[in-house]
């Protein structure tokens, strides 16, 4: 196992260090920069903006400005921000652990409803459940996010039933701790619902496939033949065996749960790396934006090193070295 767990981290390594050279290349390409503002304001001066760029590393060429990036990231800096003018480490970690908090109980979430509702249309595909979710997951899948999170904001407005907005109320300081634990979680029910139900749909089909080919297999029918009860059958021998392309799944769905909750946190307000990358985006901030993006390349190459290991531990040809 530890052969294995040392190829998939060095495959994630070689694959950040990719993405961080790909993104300095593409912001190199982009028109315009920070200073673009400042040089049409008379009251700076070219000499200090000619300072302000010395001080930043961006008169230099792209190598150098990239060589001088990494270092500052491996002592943990991750650079210096050109609109707040501190290092990012500070302005990008606690929108992490938010953003991860979000996507977490989202996926938690999806996942929770997606395995018994995927596995209960597949028993009966062919009958009225079957195509009632069939129905549900296709009517759900062509309904833009932006769109959901929209109906969802307007629904929480219009009902003052939760909260919109931020993360915690104005006086969150002032609560007791259960106040705080209440308070949070009702910031965090809309943000969650909409992203739970934006990856239902994929998660629940890809359920519902994996468990109908594992069903029409000729071990499950010898099971059922030797009068194994339906539902020992599902969880004994159906579900681990139809687990495995679930858990290669795992990883993709927080990647693309992740794409999906920038799009939500702007839209929310909630004080995620999206509302963040949006705003140095915007601004030209360059050591933000690459940071932002890295940072999240770094969450999906964990989930995913995460989602290798249960698949390790749960296929028994992996261990064996059988692809």
């Amino acid at each position: 196992m530890g052969s294995y767990v040392l190829n998939r981290a060095l495959h994630g390594v070689l694959l950040a260090f990719a993405v961080s050279v790909f993104t300095f290349a593409l912001l190199e390409l982009a028109p315009g920069t920070y200073f673009d503002d400042l040089k049409a304001n008379p009251n700076i001066s070219p000499e200090t903006i000619t300072l302000l760029k010395a001080r930043y590393g961006l008169e230099q060429s792209l190598p150098l400005r990239y060589e001088r990036w990494l270092k500052s990231a491996v002592r943990g800096d991750f650079g210096l921000s050109l609109a707040y003018n501190t290092p990012v480490a500070p302005l990008l970690l606690p929108r992490a652990k938010n953003t991860v908090v979000l996507t977490g109980l989202a996926t938690l979430l999806a996942w929770m409803i997606a395995i018994p509702l995927g596995i209960w249309s597949s028993v009966g595909r062919s009958s009225w459940r079957g195509h009632m979710v069939e129905t549900a997951t296709s009517g759900l899948l062509v309904i833009p996010e932006m769109i959901l999170a929209l109906a969802c904001l307007w629904i929480a407005v219009r009902t003052h039933a939760l909260p919109v907005g931020g993360m915690t109320s104005t006086r969150f300081a002032e609560f007791n701790w259960w106040a705080k634990i209440k308070d949070l979680t009702s910031h965090l029910v809309v943000p969650v619902a909409v992203l739970a139900i934006g990856m239902l749909p994929v998660l629940m089909r890809h359920v519902r496939s994996s468990m109908a080919e594992v069903l029409s297999s000729q071990f499950i029918h010898a099971a059922r033949a030797h009068g194994i009860p339906s539902r020992w059958v599902l969880m004994l021998y159906a579900l681990p065996v139809a687990a495995n392309p679930l858990i290669s799944l795992l990883g993709f769905s927080l990647a693309g749960l992740l794409s999906a909750s920038m799009l939500v946190e702007v839209v929310m307000g909630w004080p995620g790396i999206g509302p963040l990358l949006l705003e140095a985006i915007l601004a030209r901030d360059v050591y933000v934006v690459i940071s932002a993006v890295m940072l999240s390349s770094v969450l999906v190459i964990f989930a995913n090193l995460v989602a290798d290991l249960l698949l390790y531990a749960a296929d028994p040809r992996i261990r064996g070295g059988v692809s």
